[in-house]
């Protein structure tokens, strides 16, 4: 059977929030033909969440012209300013009641996004890493923001025994060993709502972590600690929404305790790396003075000048 757009909707949820399966509501009908939801999830809703049964590509579009003479009443050269230089990153989930730049109070141009079910590191997700490097590498962010939020589909679906089938059963697999690392203080808590909560931050604590674990975030903290600032950057914020009141907290964590615990292990760089990468001469100098160069910042360089005195 034909339907036009307008008289059928296909639902697809926010990943995070309504990762348990899908529904396809008919305006016309009332019907809708679905998944059923695995044991322990809020069943289903009989129509789109948010979304009109009648609302279509036409209506986004005039509702754009429209914010378009909004913003360009107040100032006309409003898209022509904009800027991109953004202060943060922002790793948050998928979940459409968090947008970023609404909560955060923040301007257009001043936040870099990228968002995943459960706002999830994984060294295996080119989406978030080529983002990463670019707002590290490129755009030299300052700031990254890991935001997890309550109420969460996601990690929800992960506790669940239920096989949410590839590929979004492997990716939920993560948040699962999150669980297994944190499983001795998980379950002491009896109230599954709250355990629900602390799996939530404590989610938000091991993607910081994994954010620690990258390249591109160790070579931009050490060149930035070598160039005397402050602090290294990007710092790395943890934070938790609970859309039922639209408060942002801070997850309190020691980041500084946790990752001195991984040194040695997801270490990439040392300090004298960077210097000895960047202190070589030009090509036409000889071997010789290249090796004494980058000697001169290792613990080799006593033993060289004392055979050079010799």
């Amino acid at each position: 059977m034909k339907r036009s757009l307008k008289s059928a909707v296909l639902f697809i949820g926010a990943s995070a929030s309504r990762a348990e399966g899908f529904a396809y509501w008919n305006k016309n009908s009332g019907s809708s033909h679905r998944q059923p939801a695995p044991k322990g999830m809020p069943p289903l809703p009989t129509e789109p969440i948010g979304v009109e049964g009648d609302k279509d590509l036409e209506d986004i579009l005039a509702q754009n012209r429209k914010y378009i003479e909004d913003q360009t009443a107040e100032d006309p050269e409003f898209f022509q300013k904009l800027p991109n230089k953004p202060n943060y990153f922002w790793i948050g989930c998928t979940d459409a009641r968090v947008p970023a730049n609404v909560l955060m109070g923040e301007p257009a141009g001043n936040v870099f996004v990228c968002r995943n079910v459960a706002n999830m590191v994984v060294n295996t997700d080119n989406n978030l890493l080529a983002s990463l490097q670019y707002a590290v590498a490129y755009l030299k962010v300052p700031h990254i923001i890991v935001c997890g939020h309550y109420n969460c589909g996601g990690i929800r679906a992960a506790v669940t025994r239920f096989n949410h089938m590839p590929p979004l059963e492997n990716w939920l697999r993560n948040i699962r060993d999150v669980y297994r690392v944190h499983r001795v203080e998980l379950d002491r808590i009896k109230d599954p709502e709250e355990r629900h909560r602390k799996l939530v931050e404590l989610n938000v604590v091991e993607q910081c972590v994994n954010l620690y674990k990258t390249g591109v975030v160790q070579r931009q903290r050490l060149e930035t600690k070598k160039e005397g600032g402050h602090y290294p950057v990007p710092q790395i914020h943890g934070v938790v929404y609970d859309p039922k009141v639209g408060l942002l907290k801070r997850v309190n964590v020691d980041f500084a305790a946790m990752t001195d615990d991984l040194d040695g292990i997801y270490d990439l760089y040392e300090m004298s790396y960077l210097e000895m990468t960047e202190n070589l001469s030009p090509s036409n100098s000889t071997v010789e003075e290249e090796v004494i160069k980058v000697a001169e910042v290792t613990e080799e360089w006593p033993t060289i000048k004392k055979k050079q005195k010799s």
